[in-house]
């Protein structure tokens, strides 16, 4: 079955770095589209960016744009997002997601949190 799985999230200062990793499994990782979205406290989830199956064309929030990279490994059946110049809002918990046969598909989440 389909399966996605965050890793690498924490805690990290204003200014820090942070890289998120979602390992894939169950499906033809190489044949579909990835993204990354984030839910803070009281708000709805966003779209955080979007990766195309063979990684050529990337799309990202104007709110990450120039500080987050979206990344994949079709090998390893991998995703990542590059987190650089943090900021408080960026906290939230981060989903790996997947649109596969008709399927919204979502993993368990990873808890990123800003702070000094």
């Amino acid at each position: 079955q389909v399966q996605l799985v965050e890793s690498g999230g924490g805690l990290v200062q204003p200014g820090g770095s942070l890289r998120v990793s979602c390992s894939a499994s169950g499906f033809t990782f190489s044949g579909y589209a990835m993204s990354w979205y984030r839910q803070a406290p009281g708000k709805e989830r966003e779209l955080v960016a979007r990766i195309t199956n063979a990684g050529g064309s990337t799309t990202y929030a104007d709110s990450v744009k120039g500080r987050f990279t979206i990344s994949r490994d079709n090998v390893k059946k991998m995703v990542y997002l590059q987190m650089n110049s943090l900021k408080a809002e960026d906290t939230a918990v981060y989903y790996c997601y997947a649109y596969i046969f008709g399927r919204d598909y979502w993993g368990q989440g990873t808890q990123v949190t800003v702070s000094s």
